[in-house]
């Protein structure tokens, strides 16, 4: 069933009820005052740098045919992801989400590539209920596995078991594998789990789930584990986040009571667009409209994060325990921001400081980056590689949840929504 045309015109109309602010001259002109005058460094209420340019604050861009053909920096390439079947509940009780991890290489290494880490989270209500946690490998020994057993945190399960199951599978396969990367390795996604370092915000029950179990520290301490191990090899490590959703700048500004800020911005991607989006005003039938210019990826210099999430591995943070073997600054989260207007989207590119604060070193990865966006028409060859090696697919993901099924003799906890989506699809 559509929409009749006189449905769809009623449904347009109500947009001629909303008065939406300020004009898009004003929104861009307000974000060249953020640039000029907020960022360099962004400091909160109580005098706290949340965000600083690592080195000279600039804003460059690159012909996208011009950077395709420079010189790579790094001769080969690792990227790393993780696959979930997503959370799933069984009339039993159990809530159950598997995750898989795997490692490519440019140029390929077949045996690499084999390799999976696999890891199935369980929640249950039920205290006799009892999992085997250790380690185990299957296929020749090329893979491992483990299952591991969620406290009781009814409200909160669904969440638990998914992001404990993909980021130990991610971290470690990531420091099983880390010796195979000789020059780069991109991870698919931020570089510590921040989906795990946001329950302390969230709710009490996950701030102290988050501070009084062994699992989520074990799973941050790979992380930590991961950038040491990197740094002692001088191999850089980067994350890759396609659908960056940050408000360390946006909520910064707006809780600024000394200053008249009302910043439009939902997120700071939106911020980063209007500042990084190249192009003129040109005459239209309507009056003007805003022309892109879609020649030439735009960047930002690096930042050093230590607001929202990025402030546990900071120099002011604990590390939810964790001890860190080098100093402290080395951890800090730093990024930069590009700006691909063939597709009018933004990516957050995050390295630890220990990996960005050599002028020469940062521009390489910098250069590294910018080449694999402009020759991929989007997030680098290798990392889509890592996604399809890492990724289940649905029917994949159907036969396990019939395997479980007959494991448990049990069935899956279904809604009309499962129905509904299972017969469109």
């Amino acid at each position: 069933m559509t929409l009749d045309p006189v449905h769809f015109d009623g449904i347009a109309q109500l947009a001629r009820r909303i008065d939406h602010g300020a004009d898009e001259r004003d929104r861009r002109a307000f974000a060249e005052t953020v640039w000029a005058e907020f960022l360099d460094p962004l400091v909160d209420d109580d005098s706290r740098t949340v965000l600083e340019p690592v080195g000279e604050q600039h804003r460059r861009h690159v012909d996208c045919e011009d950077v395709a053909l420079h010189d790579r920096p790094f001769a080969s390439e690792h990227g790393l992801d993780a696959g979930t079947i997503n959370p799933t509940t069984f009339k039993n009780g159990l809530v159950i989400d598997i995750a898989q991890a795997a490692m490519a290489a440019t140029p390929s290494d077949l045996d690499l590539h084999r390799s999976r880490t696999t890891v199935m989270t369980v929640h249950s209500n039920d205290e006799t209920m009892t999992v085997n946690e250790s380690w185990g490998k299957f296929d020749e020994g090329y893979s491992r596995s483990r299952a591991v057993k969620i406290p009781p945190l009814p409200r909160f399960a669904e969440g638990v078991v998914h992001a404990l199951a993909l980021y130990l599978a991610e971290s470690k396969h990531a420091l099983e594998n880390a010796d195979a990367v000789d020059d780069l390795l991109v991870l698919d996604g931020p570089i510590y789990p921040r989906g795990l370092l946001r329950w302390a915000g969230q709710h009490p029950d996950l701030a102290d789930f988050l501070l009084e179990d062994p699992r989520p520290t074990t799973v941050l301490e790979n992380y930590v584990r991961l950038v040491e191990r990197f740094v002692e090899r001088d191999v850089p490590l980067v994350g890759f986040v396609k659908n960056p959703a940050t408000r360390v700048i946006t909520r910064t500004l707006k809780q600024k009571r000394n200053v008249d800020v009302a910043t439009p911005w939902n997120d700071d991607s939106a911020l980063f667009t209007r500042l990084l989006e190249r192009g003129e005003y040109v005459d239209d039938v309507d009056g003007q409209r805003w022309e892109r210019d879609t020649e030439a990826l735009t960047y930002t210099n690096w930042f050093r994060s230590r607001g929202g999430v990025d402030r546990p591995l900071s120099v002011e943070g604990d590390a939810l325990g964790v001890e860190r073997d080098l100093s402290l600054e080395a951890y800090e989260v730093t990024f930069f921001v590009v700006y691909d207007p063939r597709d009018d989207l933004i990516y957050r590119i995050e390295a630890p400081y220990a990996f960005t604060r050599a002028p020469e070193r940062r521009r390489a990865v910098t250069m590294q980056v910018l080449q694999d966006i402009a020759v991929a028409h989007g997030p680098p060859t290798i990392v889509e590689k890592a996604d399809e090696l890492a990724r289940i697919s649905r029917s994949e993901k159907a036969s396990l949840r019939e395997t479980l099924e007959a494991q448990f003799d049990t069935s899956q906890d279904r809604t009309y929504d499962d129905h509904r989506w299972d017969e469109e699809y």
